[in-house]
């Protein structure tokens, strides 16, 4: 993999911040506007992000794109709908995000996890997926976009033995066995942080509320009008 073809040699100014487009394959003479919407989000979500780190949020949006196909990555193809469905989406949790490592159960191609390493260097992330194809998506983008606090692991949740301090998914349909899976790679005093369309049931938080307090985050994205919440879980027996 690389992201070495050119569009152009110069530099494109793209409302704010000033993106060089040398590299990018798939987003072409949509770049300008797709960075336009990207900054836009970041200063509505308050995110500190730099140039360097916009620009790194759009070649994963590319990559992703470029190699979709071939590693079967994600079910979008439209530049802008993936910029909001899965870039600026995941974007939206990182401000509500416990401090520590991280895994990424389920990562798929590296959501949010890669996002969230590129927002946040200082914060060691786990990308796990038990696809072997997704994996080396991840760990070829990581390579390229030098991103030496992302590890991306290849197993089933159920093989995996170290613990961390957070642990997100973005895949699970139940947040019940979000819980189960996750549970036991959990450090103590940690948090495990799902991402959800819909708000949990009743039915759910029951099940739930004798071991763990949660709290349910209802999340604005930017240019998105579906429901997203952020379920954050600490043990109650911490």
């Amino acid at each position: 993999m690389s992201a070495s073809t050119k569009t152009s040699s110069s530099s494109a100014s793209m409302g704010n911040i000033h993106i060089d487009p040398t590299g990018f394959v798939k987003l072409g003479s949509q770049l300008p506007a797709l960075a336009n919407t990207l900054s836009q989000a970041i200063n509505t979500l308050s995110l500190p992000l730099s140039e360097t780190q916009q620009r790194m949020l759009l070649l994963y949006l590319d990559q992703l794109l470029l190699w979709n196909k071939a590693y079967n990555l994600t079910a979008i193809t439209d530049p802008e709908e993936a910029l909001i469905k899965h870039v600026i989406d995941c974007l939206a949790i990182i401000t509500h995000l416990p401090s520590g490592s991280l895994l990424d159960i389920g990562t798929g191609a590296g959501l949010p996890a890669v996002i969230i390493a590129i927002c946040q260097p200082e914060r060691q992330c786990t990308a796990l997926d038990s696809n072997q194809k997704k994996i080396r998506f991840i760990k070829q983008i990581s390579s390229e976009l030098g991103l030496t606090n992302m590890q991306p692991i290849a197993s089933r949740i159920e093989a995996h033995e170290a613990s961390y301090d957070v642990v997100t998914s973005r895949a699970f349909a139940s947040l019940i066995d979000f819980v189960e899976v996750a549970q036991p790679r959990l450090a103590d005093k940690g948090y495990l942080c799902a991402m959800k369309g819909k708000a949990p049931s009743d039915e759910e938080l029951q099940a739930l509320e004798g071991d763990w307090l949660i709290k349910t985050i209802k999340l604005t994205i930017p240019r998105l009008h579906d429901s997203r919440h952020l379920i954050e879980l600490s043990a109650k027996n911490v």
